[in-house]
């Protein structure tokens, strides 16, 4: 099952035109589906996981309801339809989730934010709106320069990056960056500086390694 790669942080990204999403502060979960078996794994960053966890377990039905079938439907149209596999990549999360923990009870989102299959690699940004974007996706938000005024902006906040989605974590982590051009694009994240200090406060001793 493929895992998500770890993307750059803003200092080592290419300063080229991207795509800027916005970022949930939530958990990377994973869902894998073949022409053969339909959806057959779930799994996070690290592990497989199924309905019975008590942590991930409501991600399966909150994906049922929302993708299930409407993805294998954009699968089987003409740009996709010679490709034997896929795994996407949704955010989860609730409004009390913070740095990759959630509270049990807290009501729960999930959203798309990426497509990935063998043949292809990692559907390129603009694809990737234009044939899932009738569904839940991460909310585009601008095309930019990747440099320190974008970098800047979304330090400070001054590009607008609240959601509209239902659910909405306290804190805003950010934004992520893809290339604007073709399949595999570069990836970067740039999170906020209110993330940092809520960071801070809530793991004092090892917020650097859940940062940038």
């Amino acid at each position: 099952m493929k895992t998500y790669p770890h993307i750059l942080n803003s200092s080592r990204a290419p300063r080229k035109d991207c795509y800027v999403f916005v970022k949930y502060g939530g958990s990377n979960l994973r869902f894998e589906w073949s022409r053969k078996r339909g959806w057959y794994k779930y799994g996070t960053r690290e592990e497989l996981f199924d309905a019975s966890s008590p942590i991930y377990g409501e991600a399966i039905q909150i994906f049922e309801d929302y993708y299930a079938d409407a993805l294998p439907a954009v699968f089987g149209t003409r740009e996709y339809r010679d490709i034997r596999s896929f795994t996407v990549f949704c955010e989860y999360f609730g409004s009390k989730s913070f740095a990759g923990t959630h509270v049990l009870g807290d009501a729960k989102e999930l959203i798309l934010f990426d497509v990935y299959s063998p043949d292809t690699g990692f559907i390129g940004p603009k694809a990737f709106m234009s044939d899932f974007g009738h569904l839940r996706i991460a909310e585009w938000l601008d095309l930019r320069k990747m440099g320190p005024e974008l970098i800047h902006d979304v330090r400070t906040g001054r590009l607008g990056y609240g959601s509209s989605y239902f659910i909405r974590t306290a804190v805003q982590e950010g934004v992520v960056c893809k290339g604007a051009s073709g399949n595999n694009p570069w990836m970067c994240k740039i999170k906020t500086d209110a993330y940092r200090d809520t960071l801070k406060a809530y793991k004092p001793d090892s917020w650097n390694s859940l940062w940038e």
